[in-house]
Order: C-alpha cells, then structure tokens, then sequence
C-alpha cells in the first residue's frame, strides 16, 4: 500500500508533462501541414551535385 502512495504521484505527473508537451507541440504548429509530408514522399530524389 505504501507503494501506491509513491506511484500514483509519480504517474499523475507524467501525465500532466504528457499534456503539457502536447499542449506545446500544439501551440508550436508541430500539426500545421499534415498534408506535406504525405505528399513529399512521391517526390523525386535530385541527384547527388558533383
């Protein structure tokens, strides 16, 4: 039982920092162009400059 009194604090806050980078990555436009990277891979390779 004393265990429990250790994780379920220590899982709390992981969830929390969990949300809180999510939140961030939101607020950063990591999700802006969800389109550009699925049409960048039929995108042809240029070759290697000399």
């Amino acid at each position: 039982m004393s265990g429990l009194v250790v994780l379920i604090p220590i899982a709390v806050m992981m969830g929390l920092l969990a949300l809180i980078v999510f939140l961030w990555a939101l607020r950063s436009g990591q999700y802006e162009d969800l389109e550009g990277a699925s049409q960048r891979i039929f995108e042809e390779d240029l070759p290697p400059p000399p």
